[in-house]
């Protein structure tokens, strides 16, 4: 339980951290704006609430799809295909800086680690 703390900590630094940087932050930027731009889609032609509306929106870029809400009217299934086509796309790029900036924190934890493990060792062996 506790290493799945650390990890999820870690993931979130991971997160923060590359909100730091101009290129990744626009990213987001885009991410958050398929988001609500399908959130507002379904609350104005499905008549979802707006937090069915969200959670579809989620769903359908993260290809989840449990099928418990989905789109009903022709405009919304068009509108699904094309949102799920391009909205996969721009979800992939954010998962995978996402996930390269954790295996570069994790790296180079584990690399400073094992430095401060060897220069204490250095200094063992000369005293």
């Amino acid at each position: 339980m506790l290493s799945l703390l650390i990890s999820v900590k870690k993931l979130f630094s991971s997160f923060l951290g590359i909100l730091k940087k101009e290129d990744t932050r626009a990213l987001f930027f885009l991410l958050a704006t398929t988001l609500l731009s399908g959130t507002i889609f379904y609350s104005t032609v499905e008549k979802l609430s707006p937090l069915d509306s969200l959670y579809l929106s989620f769903m359908t870029l993260t290809t989840i799809g449990y099928g418990d809400v989905h789109p009903v009217t022709d405009l919304g299934k068009i509108f699904t295909m094309v949102y799920a086509t391009v909205g996969l796309g721009i979800m992939a790029m954010f998962i995978s800086v996402v996930a390269k900036s954790y295996l570069y924190s994790k790296q180079s934890h584990h690399h400073h680690h094992h430095k401060n493990k060897e220069h204490s060792a250095e200094k063992s062996s000369e005293k």
